[in-house]
């Protein structure tokens, strides 16, 4: 997987997962102590400790080692954590744009010495109850990190890892499938033409279809002309083609050697037993040598440059006329001076974060653009790191003027410097996120400490941020200039900056089309009659070759009766406060307070449900009667945690055709903060502030500009969500808040000179949805917290009753649940759609792509239904064993698969150049199902796939969420849990039978994308 990182503290700090286990124990533990006991000088199976250091606030020992023989450096962090962590990452510096490293990374998971299976990656997906399995290739290097709670299911995948990255079998085969290869359109057919296949080749076509990333890799290539930076680590899809297999097989054994590598593990699992282990299997069977993979520091420039490209026309750019976008980029220090990197990275935030900073003022507020341009802040990702700042959707015609307003904020900084306050809301920013505990800590860890520690940075020093903050302090309190001159230093008086604009050319895409049929007729044209003969042979051995069904015996892995019976109970107390019911949850968040409030929308008028996505947007960025919003946010970064609001649809458990709509309230902070945070919602609550037109104009051009941006790297959302429009109602509003309808609506709205009817509606919408009569709310605190919390709450609740009243329902049949069985205080009032009739549609919306998202919804049950839990796990199995082998390696698409989703099947692909075949692979998948031509060991390995998602950790600030947002129970889930153990082979293909089959099934398609001929032509398709 193709990654662009940025190594800011959020990485770090602000890196949650919503997704679920354990309770965080914070206190010093058996683990830690164990840890502190090593010694530096002392040797462990063939490494040997460097340093040993404790990080008391983010609860780790941190143990520092290098590898006697190979000089291979290794980090354990010991954490009381059972979602333990391990990557190996080597230095990759490409000099070329063939997308080596990003190939090379695909290949090595496709087969090793041990496990010399066809794709072992994917099959341990199904072998393993990881928390989290993938790979990355980012600027400079290329990561192999995975996680588990199962020290069985560790070894497993840490063997497995191993042999895939030191010793690959890296086959010719291999290469050509996911690299790329010439072949015949069909390849059983000589006569079909010939073209370029491969699914890095289509990954990266599908990358370069998304302006943001065009212009953050010309950025790149251009402020770092020399060496690495000034390639396409990922590859450019016209110079894919030039990689040789012999050029892929030398650069693996060049740069995936133990010299260039590092290892990060991380959890509570013996750290002995990790170092034998990698001796054992690997490091072993290496000597020391100079990889001479070093990246050379850039040649400052004696001048400041400039550069032009072009990229594609945004059909739903929200003003067609201003797709200009223009930034300048500063080369800054070295990454590895771990204070400097700090010092910058925070000074960025001050420049462009929030609408109190220079350059939000200075360039967002005269709304000369959408946003920022899609490049900004600090990057920390190469080994020196850059600063940019700009805009997108602007006009051509203004470049000038944004140039010299970038030049007058920079002077105006160094003249004035910045408002304390605005340095203690960062600096409590960052204290929140190092009490902020994310259930996928390690992972976290691994990714903030790569790109420095990639360049010999010391990882332990990253991890001391308190350190930083205190030198930080200090140096603001010797010198109250400190931040000021680093302005000087690094922006004003620094040639080494080029400013980038890039425009919008009508004949982009027919361009590119060009080039690569030039590309592909150069190649074929340089073929002899034996060279076509040999493609056409190779592309039957492959075609043969994916078609056999893999031999995996060679794989370790877990059995079902490694997974817990039972799943934990997580123990909740039900109050009410000021009249509403709350959910009270104890959990160790380290001094952090939790709050959740679900507003009901059911007495909102229908005609302005659209308009409830951008409320949710704007509504704690208006300000208030007591503050503008510059005040107001000012006061959200020194008292909270964050203050946010978002549209929630869920479908009832029981029944399809019945749902909860509301919106979520979510904050955070310290507990010292809750009259604060209470407060800001209070005046959000009885007087928000609606009448700025100009702020809401700009706030409605930012969000139109962020949901065309995320198309093109979440189309099969997009598809998905669309293609289950008309099949529940649920579906169908979820389209309307979260759908291709609301990218359309906000475009229209961003488009739409005067916002009166804006400005006179989202008030309305405020008297419905922010009023107690409508509301419950859920805690997560801490034992000792909990009282004040409560008194705090019940404060806030009595204010913000005051002004509101019961209002009716707008549909009549509204029903009352109670969220838990022992307890009726706490309900849902979930909306029954009698009158619902779903409907079959075919729907293409035609986008300017190189490839497609595909995707075919079928309506099915309900979660509590005795068949829903068998067709989750054929939805796993159908993936592994049929889908992933037609769409990703004979198809060519980056990805592609079947999941259960509120009671619809979805079908789906991601970047996928042959959207006609994938539909028919989709149904010939269900034939596949209602054949039964699958084994128990299939059964069971999709068992372990989605136990691993339903058993995934869940952070303290996230235990009883899911039971308050849809009433699913403990006891509902053990219900669950037990229907997914009972799924049988007769189980799995009487669903398929009775859900999927063609005349059984109502079902939804839609496609993202250029779509086909065949397509285009077919009447029954809606062309968007």
């Amino acid at each position: 997987m193709l990654r662009r990182s940025k190594v800011v503290l959020q990485k770090l700090l602000r890196l949650g997962f919503n997704r679920p286990q354990q309770a965080w124990r914070l206190q010093s533990s058996l683990v830690n102590e164990k840890a502190c006991q090593y010694q530096p000088g002392q040797k462990i199976h063939g490494f040997t400790v460097q340093e040993v250091v404790g990080v008391p606030d983010l609860f780790i020992t941190a143990v520092k080692l290098t590898h006697d023989k190979t000089g291979a450096q290794y980090l354990h962090a010991a954490r009381d954590d059972s979602n333990n962590l391990f990557s190996v990452q080597f230095r990759t510096t490409p000099l070329d744009n063939t997308g080596v490293p990003h190939i090379l990374e695909h290949t090595v998971l496709c087969g090793s010495e041990r496990y010399p299976c066809r794709d072992p990656f994917f099959k341990m997906l199904d072998r393993s109850l990881s928390t989290f399995m993938n790979a990355f290739t980012a600027n400079d290097y290329t990561m192999y990190p995975f996680s588990t709670q199962n020290g069985k299911d560790f070894q497993n995948l840490l063997s497995v890892y191993l042999d895939a990255v030191f010793f690959p079998i890296l086959r010719e085969q291999d290469f050509c499938q996911e690299g790329w290869r010439l072949e015949h359109e069909n390849p059983t057919d000589l006569n079909s033409p010939l073209m370029f296949k491969g699914v890095v080749f289509n990954e990266m076509k599908g990358a370069f279809s998304d302006n943001e990333r065009v212009y953050a890799q010309h950025l790149q290539n251009k402020l770092y002309p020399e060496h690495t930076y000034s390639v396409v680590a990922g590859g450019e899809p016209l110079a894919i083609p030039d990689l040789a297999w012999e050029q892929l097989k030398e650069f693996h054994a060049t740069h995936y050697h133990p010299s260039n590598a590092r290892f990060f593990t991380y959890g509570d699992l013996p750290l002995e037993q990790h170092l034998q282990q990698i001796q054992e299997e690997a490091l072993s069977k290496f000597d020391r040598v100079n990889t001479n993979t070093e990246v050379p520091a850039q040649s400052h420039w004696s001048s400041p440059r400039e550069a032009h490209v072009t990229c594609s026309p945004d059909a739903l750019a929200p003003d067609p006329a201003r797709q200009h976008r223009l930034c300048v980029s500063y080369l800054l220090g070295d990454i590895t001076d771990t204070f400097e990197g700090f010092t910058l990275n925070l000074l960025s935030s001050l420049m462009i974060s929030g609408p109190n900073s220079p350059f939000y003022k200075a360039l967002i507020e005269p709304k000369m653009g959408s946003d920022y341009s899609s490049v900004v802040g600090y990057d920390g990702s190469t080994r020196e790191a850059s600063f940019s700042v700009g805009l997108q959707g602007m006009a051509e015609e203004d470049a000038e003027k944004v140039k010299q307003i970038i030049s007058r904020t920079i002077d105006d900084i160094v003249e004035n410097g910045f408002q304390e306050e605005r340095i203690d809301a960062l600096l409590h920013e960052i204290e929140i996120g190092m009490k902020h505990q994310s259930a996928n800590f390690g992972l976290s860890l691994a990714s903030y400490i790569a790109s420095s520690w990639n360049h010999g940075g010391d990882p332990v020093e990253l991890l001391q941020i308190n350190d930083s903050v205190d030198k930080f302090r200090e140096a603001l309190k010797e010198n109250p200039r400190f931040l000021q001159d680093k302005v000087k230093h690094y922006f004003k008086e620094n040639p080494h900056r080029l400013t980038l604009s890039m425009s919008p050319d009508e004949g982009y895409l027919e361009k590119q089309a060009e080039a690569e049929k030039e590309k592909l007729h150069k190649k074929i044209n340089a073929l002899s009659e034996s060279d076509k003969k040999e493609i056409y042979e190779k592309g039957l051995q492959l075609l043969a070759a994916q078609s056999c069904p893999p031999d995996a015996s060679s794989l370790p892995s877990l059995k079902v009766s490694d997974i817990a019976p039972t799943a934990p109970i997580t123990p909740l107390q039900i109050g009410a406060a000021g009249g509403v019911p709350v959910q009270y949850c104890e959990q160790p968040t380290n001094g952090l307070v939790y709050f959740r409030a679900f507003c009901s929308l059911n007495t909102l008028p229908e005609d302005v449900k659209l308009y409830v996505p951008l409320f949710c947007n704007v509504i704690t960025k208006m300000g208030s009667s007591a503050q503008d919003f510059k005040q107001q946010a000012q006061q959200m970064e020194r008292r909270t945690g964050g203050m946010s609001v978002s549209t929630r649809v869920v479908c009832d458990s029981t029944h399809l055709d019945m749902y909860e709509q509301g919106v979520l309230l979510f904050s955070s902070c310290l507990e010292r903060n809750l009259p604060h945070m209470f407060r800001l919602w209070s005046d959000i609550f009885n007087s928000p502030h609606f009448k700025d037109e100009e702020r809401m104009r700009a706030l409605v051009k930012m969000s139109a500009q962020e949901l065309a941006n995320g198309i093109s790297h979440s189309g099969h959302m997009y598809a998905m969500t669309r293609a289950g429009r008309h099949l529940t109602p649920a579906a169908e509003l979820h389209e309307a808040f979260d759908g291709m309808e609301q990218v359309k609506f906000m475009k229209s709205i961003a488009e739409t000179s005067d916002l009166s009817r804006v400005v006179r509606l989202l008030p309305r919408i405020k008297k419905h949805l922010l009023n107690p009569a409508n509301m419950r709310c859920a805690i997560n605190a801490t034992p000792q917290n909990m009282s004040d919390t409560s008194v705090q709450l019940e404060s806030f609740m009595k204010e913000v009753a005051v002004n509101s009243k019961v209002r009716r329902p707008v549909r009549t049949n509204v029903i009352e649940r109670p969220i838990r069985t022992d307890n009726s205080s706490m309900s849902r009032k979930l909306v029954l759609d009698e009158n619902f009739k779903p409907c079959q549609m075919k729907t293409i919306f035609q986008l300017p792509f190189p490839v497609n998202f595909v995707s075919e919804a079928i309506r099915t049950v309900p979660p509590s239904h005795e068949h829903h839990a068998s067709l989750r796990i054929l939805g796993r199995m159908m993936t592994s064993k049929f889908l992933h082998g037609e769409i990703r390696e004979k198809g060519g698409a980056y990805g592609g698969g079947a999941r259960m989703s509120d009671g619809l099947f979805c079908f789906y692909s991601y970047r996928d150049p042959t959207p006609g075949q994938t539909l028919s692979v989709f149904r010939r998948g269900v034939d596949w199902a209602k054949s039964g031509q699958f084994s128990q060991q299939d059964i069971d390995e999709a068992k372990l796939s989605v136990f691993s998602s339903v058993d995934s950790p869940v952070s303290p600030a996230n235990k009883g969420v899911v039971g308050f947002l849809t009433g699913v129970t403990d006891e509902m889930q053990q219900d669950y849990r037990e229907r997914l153990f009972a799924a049988s082979h007769s189980s799995l293909v009487e669903v398929a039978e009775r859900y999927l089959g063609a005349g059984q099934r109502t079902c939804g398609v839609a496609i993202l994308g250029p779509g086909s001929e065949t397509i285009l032509k077919d009447p029954s398709w809606i062309i968007k």
